[in-house]
């Protein structure tokens, strides 16, 4: 048996989607703009030596400013779900694209129908915002009426997510995980793709900050993906990160959460004990909500650079048979107008031990070839169109 690694690094989109247009994303470039931003200067060994600047190049044209990868291989992956959001592509990466047209609310206010505003209030007496908005915006314009009403400050915006804010000590976080699951089944019904329990602390003295308590009640995928191949082979899923909230728990033997530093703790524990036929899957999604939603390119550089330096520990850990795969879910140029995601495609980094050299340049791919590669390395069936890349 041999072991496999799938690690999202969250909105690290490298430009060209053909389709970017439909979205109004013509000429976004996650990374290649991140390297404008830096006049070609992003330490990145670790990646770049498994093809990062080649997958740009591929994708966008924009010139990759590193050596000529060392070993391993390259793709660049096209999405066909028809959104450019968290559960898309992780699905999509997991074999299944989403076979129908999620639900947006209008950018108008009020943004919600009454039948959710009042299933709100039936639970919590009331509810404040009902717009698009920033999270760290809304919660600030939005606080201090929250502390003295106690009513939840529920908001939206381009992704198809209902949002519900609300202070951990004054409002209760298990009593928001409550609302969040009371709301889900509409939510999901109306093809809603998460209600998302966005958890806040502090005080208008000290400021007010959300905390790491986020949690996804994310609509089920409509067919078993990787997770469940691979446990229904009898095998062990670890999710890492989101993973668990993006796929409802589906298939997955367990999940650990945390900053993304204490989840590079965790991958590199899962490198050192995942049993061997498993599958480790990560998500890193920092780089998409600190700096991509931000807009903070130096940010989200400097982001890259920490996670490259420390993935360096986590490969030299890999035993002989192991596949580590490195990709992304989307594009968050943080160079681009707006707040929101970019319709990019993605680049897909392979780290196999015993095939480095036969890898190479593999070109053009889907995301859900991502998934079929997986289980062809597990020795698993798959499952859907994706085409194993191996």
């Amino acid at each position: 048996m041999s072991r496999a690694f799938l690690i999202v690094l969250d909105s690290l989109g490298c430009g060209g989607a053909p389709d970017a247009e439909a979205f109004g994303d013509t000429g976004a470039n996650t990374l290649g703009h991140i390297l404008k931003v830096r006049n070609g200067i992003l330490n990145m060994p670790n990646l770049a030596g498994l093809g990062l600047g080649e997958a740009l190049n591929h994708s966008s044209g924009s010139p990759s400013p590193w050596p000529k990868p060392r070993n391993g291989g390259w793709a660049v992956a096209r999405e066909i779900s028809k959104g450019k959001d968290t559960p898309s592509g992780h699905w999509e990466l997991a074999g299944v694209p989403v076979p129908w047209d999620w639900h947006y609310f209008q950018n108008e206010t009020p943004a919600f129908p009454v039948k959710i505003i009042r299933s709100v209030a039936e639970f919590a007496g009331g509810s404040l915002a009902n717009c698009h908005a920033s999270g760290l915006a809304v919660i600030d314009a939005f606080v201090d009426e929250h502390l003295r009403t106690g009513f939840p400050i529920c908001y939206t915006s381009v992704d198809s997510v209902f949002q519900i804010a609300a202070h951990e000590n004054t409002f209760g976080l298990q009593r928001l995980y409550d609302l969040c699951s009371k709301m889900a089944p509409m939510l999901h019904a109306m093809k809603v793709g998460r209600v998302i329990a966005r958890p806040f602390e502090g005080s208008a003295e000290q400021g007010f900050q959300r905390t790491l308590n986020r949690k996804d009640f994310s609509i089920d995928p409509p067919s078993p993906t990787l997770c469940d191949w691979v446990s229904e082979a009898g095998r062990s899923v670890y999710g890492i990160g989101k993973i668990g909230d993006i796929f409802s728990m589906r298939g997955i033997t367990s999940c650990q959460k945390g900053s993304d530093r204490q989840l590079m703790k965790h991958l590199n524990d899962r490198m050192e004990n995942a049993l061997e036929g498993s599958l480790t899957f990560a998500n890193f999604v920092e780089f998409d909500s600190l700096y991509g939603h931000r807009r903070d390119p130096e940010g989200y550089a400097k982001a890259l650079e920490w996670f490259d330096y420390e993935v360096g520990a986590v490969l030299a850990k890999t035993r002989p048979d192991d596949l580590v795969v490195f990709t992304a879910d989307h594009g968050n140029d943080p160079t681009w107008p707006g707040t929101d995601h970019t319709r990019e495609q993605v680049p897909v980094l392979i780290h196999h031990e015993n095939t480095n050299k036969e890898i190479g340049a593999i070109g053009d791919i889907q995301f859900q070839d991502v998934a079929a590669s997986v289980a062809a390395h597990l020795s698993i069936p798959a499952r859907g169109n994706g085409r194993s890349f191996l």
